[in-house]
């Protein structure tokens, strides 16, 4: 008997397209939602020194490196849109920085600049990037980070390939604990306790030292979820993690030296936790910083804390934290195909000024200082009253949300409490959501309304703290318009 075959409207025999089909089927069908990734790790360690390093109240000049800083950048895309995220080995960056950071990573890539995140860790051993207190940055290293932030994101685009992403989180309480304490009610009766403006209003003590009898309790509030972005390869092998945890820093690092701190110790570790040492191309771990404007890792219950070698607490709380997302991933389930949305708002927000008479009391004090390191908090906070008159009476910030499959990320360019972090997270309408601070510019701590009434170095007036007590929630209000837009 003659084989009859059928052809199709390609000009293909039934039985050939039939197998195209079902090889479709089983390898997965390639579609506009279809995610392909890269990550690299773009080293920022200072090429000179020494080097002034930001985060302290006084400047301290590092003449050597711990450990490599590093630009460490993830880079997603699928048919409807590309976007990146980059997590620097930094304590704060301006605006200005990142933003032309993103404008050569956007011309030489195609991924918009509106849907680039850039943020620092808040390291408080890394090179001074943004002027505060009395630490300036050195303008060669500025373009340093210009240069190799945008050199990071190209070459994290340059090795995209198909991927698979999934994300989750676990609880870890142990490392966290509010900084702010009450001062007791007879303290605040009786106007014992003075902030560096000679005024006795504060309620809150930040970071009290052990067995401080002017304090009562910690606030206590804290945010336990260690949230994490897993990405692999279509066929299992680790590209990039990002992790997200509301933990200030851990500090102990000596004062001639830079350190990435456990942001950076938790990238290695976590690296071989998941096998991941030797893999091409590299694999990137990321730890960012959450909503930690108000948690740090001092138990200041303690009444005679244990005493630590340097780096050894880093290295305690990157192994603790490595090892508890490494398990958590071998339950993630991965998707190859899911949407990617960024939505972008720049909205206005107040600074505190001091008024005139301020500014003028100010200066002459200042004068009359003279050169040199200033030493006390009066002192200090003058200059930063000086400063801030010249400062203009509102500025534009930038916030983002970014959703990738079932996990939402909101970006803010501040030292975000614990509060507005679950707010947000409480809002939510995907599976999975965390905020990622000091994101697209640094505009200092953001205490809610109620904690400007309790006073407590978060609040005082500075450069490091200069919004107006109104600016959070607007902050919050816009977040959560784009959390929802991309959630849609």
């Amino acid at each position: 008997m003659a084989m009859r075959i059928g052809f199709t409207g390609w000009g293909l025999p039934n039985w050939l397209l039939a197998g195209i089909l079902l090889c479709g089927n089983l390898f997965g069908q390639e579609s506009d939602e279809s995610i392909r990734a890269g990550a690299y790790a773009q080293d920022i360690t200072p090429g000179k020194w020494p080097i002034s390093v930001n985060g302290n109240m006084s400047d301290l000049q590092a003449t050597a490196a711990h450990d490599p800083l590093h630009a460490r950048c993830i880079v997603l895309k699928n048919k409807e849109t590309s976007l990146a995220i980059v997590v620097c080995d930094s304590c704060m960056i301006p605006r200005e920085v990142m933003d032309r950071a993103k404008t050569q990573a956007s011309t030489s890539t195609g991924i918009p600049a509106s849907n680039i995140l850039i943020s620092a860790t808040h390291s408080h051993s890394c090179p001074t990037a943004t002027p505060v207190f009395q630490s300036e940055p050195d303008a060669e290293y500025l373009e340093l980070l210009v240069e190799r932030i945008a050199q990071g994101i190209e070459r994290a685009n340059d090795q995209l390939e198909p991927a698979r992403v999934g994300s989750g989180s676990i609880e870890q309480r142990s490392l966290l604990f509010n900084r702010r304490w009450y001062i007791r009610e007879f303290e605040i009766a009786t106007n014992t306790v003075e902030n560096p403006f000679g005024v006795k209003s504060d309620r809150v003590i930040t970071n009290p030292g052990y067995n401080n009898p002017n304090v009562s309790r910690s606030m206590g509030l804290i945010d336990p979820e260690l949230s994490f972005l897993s990405v692999q390869s279509r066929s299992g092998r680790p590209i990039a993690l990002l992790a997200n945890y509301s933990l200030h820093y851990i500090g102990g690092v000596p004062s001639d030296l830079v350190s990435a701190d456990y942001f950076g110790e938790f990238a290695q570790r976590v690296a071989r936790k998941l096998n991941a040492v030797d893999v091409q191309p590299p694999f990137v771990g990321i730890m960012s910083n959450g909503t930690s404007g108000d948690v740090n890792n001092v138990d200041f219950r303690q009444t005679s804390p244990a005493k630590r070698e340097p780096f050894e607490q880093i290295s305690f709380v990157a192994e603790l934290l490595a090892q508890e997302v490494a398990k958590a991933c071998e339950k993630i389930e991965y998707v190859d195909a899911a949407p990617l949305k960024v939505r972008q708002a720049e909205i206005v927000v107040g600074v505190r000024k001091p008024v005139e008479e301020e500014v003028i009391v100010a200066e002459k004090k200042l004068a009359e200082l003279g050169d040199g390191p200033l030493k006390d908090l009066n002192s200090i906070y003058t200059r930063e009253t000086v400063l801030l008159g010249r400062y203009p009476t509102s500025v534009k910030i930038k916030l983002q949300a970014i959703r990738i499959g079932s996990l939402a990320i909101a970006a803010c360019p501040c030292e975000t409490f614990t509060e507005t972090g679950l707010a947000l997270k409480k809002t939510n309408k995907l599976k999975k959501m965390f905020t990622i601070s000091l994101a697209n510019g640094y505009n200092g701590y953001l205490p809610p309304p109620d904690q400007f009434l309790l006073g407590g170095y978060e609040t005082w007036r500075a450069r490091s703290s200069c919004l107006t007590s109104d600016s959070e929630p607007k902050i919050q209000s816009t977040l959560k318009r784009l959390l929802r837009e991309v959630s849609q």
